[in-house]
C-alpha cells in the first residue's frame, strides 16, 4: 500500500517523494510531506492527530471536535457541503477526503484546481491502523503514526482474544429512528460487532447503511439491540422496542447504548466503543444463561 521513492540529485540533498495509493485505488504523489492539510471529515481530523500530523492541519469541517485542539481550527463547511472558497483560502497542499461522506463533485473540483486529494474509507478495524500509518506518511510524521498504529493493533488483538470466540449474540445495530437505519457487514461497526462475538442480523443487505422496516427487525428477532443516536445521551427512541415485549432483545432487557463518537467514527476511539459493546453483549450472554434461553423464540410482528 505504501511506498517511498527516493530521488537523489548529484549535488542536492536527497529528497523523499511520497507515492501512496488511497482507499479508492487512486495513486497520489507528493514531492515532499504535506505541511498544510485540510480535513473533510471529523474522523479524518481525528486520524490526522493520531498520526502526529495535528500541527499540519489548517482546516477542518463541522463536528471535528476531537482532540480538543481540533475545535480551534478554521472550518470549511460540513463533510457533505464543503465551502470550496474557504478551502482555497487556506492554501492547502493536501486535502484528505471521505469517500462515503464527501460529494464527488467537490473532490473533483479541488483536484481540477491542482490540489492533491487523498481519499480515506476505512471499512474495518484493521483499516483504522492502516489509515493512521498512511496519513503519517503523507504528513512526514511516520514515527508517531507507527507507534499509535501499533498500539491500536495490540489493543485490538487483546479484545479479539477475549471476545471473538464467545457464544454468538444476534445483534441489531440501530443508527437512527426515523428513518430506521442499520449497517451491513461491510461497515466498520459490523467489524466491531464481530470482534465482540456478535452476529449482525442485517449483515447481508446490499447497502452500507440501509433503511429498514420495523417488521424486518421483528422478523429477525435480535437478541440484543444497540443504538447510538447523535449525542452522548441515550436516545429516547431506543426504548420504543419495549412496545414488542415478545422481541428477544426486549424480553431480556438487552437494549444497549454506546456513545456515537466511540463507534460511529473510524478512529482509535473505536476500541473504546468496542469495549463498551463487548461488555453489553457479555451482559446479554449472562442473561441468556440465567434464563436458560439459549435460542430465543421468534418474536413475530404483532
Amino acid at each position: 500500500m505504501l511506498s517511498l521513492a527516493l530521488l537523489a540529485g548529484t549535488s542536492l540533498p536527497v529528497q523523499a517523494q511520497i507515492t501512496l495509493t488511497d482507499d479508492t485505488g487512486q495513486t497520489l504523489r507528493l514531492d515532499k510531506a504535506a505541511t498544510r492539510i485540510v480535513s473533510l471529515a471529523p474522523h479524518v481530523t481525528e486520524l490526522l492527530f493520531a498520526a502526529g500530523a495535528g500541527e499540519r492541519v489548517v482546516g477542518v469541517v463541522a463536528y471535528s471536535d476531537f482532540p480538543p485542539e481540533a475545535r480551534q481550527l478554521p472550518q470549511v463547511g460540513s463533510y457533505n457541503q464543503v465551502d470550496l472558497e474557504a478551502v482555497l483560502a487556506l492554501r492547502p497542499d493536501l486535502i484528505v477526503g471521505w469517500k462515503s461522506g464527501n460529494r464527488e463533485q467537490h473532490l473533483e473540483r479541488l483536484r481540477a484546481l491542482g490540489i492533491a486529494v487523498w481519499i480515506n474509507e476505512p471499512r474495518s478495524l484493521d483499516d483504522v491502523a492502516r489509515s493512521i500509518e498512511a496519513l503519517g506518511t503523507l504528513a512526514g510524521s511516520t514515527a508517531v503514526a507507527q507507534a499509535n498504529a501499533d498500539a491500536f493493533r495490540r489493543r485490538h488483538a487483546g479484545l479479539k482474544a477475549d471476545y471473538s470466540e464467545r457464544p454468538t449474540v444476534r445483534t441489531f445495530y440501530q443508527i437512527w429512528d426515523r428513518p430506521l437505519m442499520t449497517v451491513n457487514d461491510e461497515h466498520v461497526i459490523a467489524d466491531v460487532i464481530r470482534l465482540c462475538g456478535g452476529q449482525n442480523v442485517f449483515g447481508s443487505l446490499a447497502q452500507l447503511a440501509p433503511t429498514i422496516a420495523v417488521e424486518s427487525v421483528l422478523a429477525a428477532n435480535p437478541e440484543a439491540i444497540v443504538a447510538s443516536g447523535m449525542d452522548e445521551a441515550r436516545p429516547e427512541w431506543l426504548d420504543q422496542w419495549k412496545r414488542w415485549p415478545a422481541l428477544a432483545a426486549t424480553a431480556a432487557d438487552n437494549l444497549f447504548f454506546v456513545p456515537p463518537d466511540l463507534i460511529q467514527r473510524h478512529t482509535p476511539r473505536l476500541l473504546d466503543g468496542a469495549e463498551a459493546l463487548c461488555a453489553h453483549l457479555e451482559t446479554a450472554r449472562s442473561r441468556r444463561t440465567a434464563s436458560g434461553a439459549a435460542h430465543p423464540a421468534p418474536a413475530g410482528t404483532r
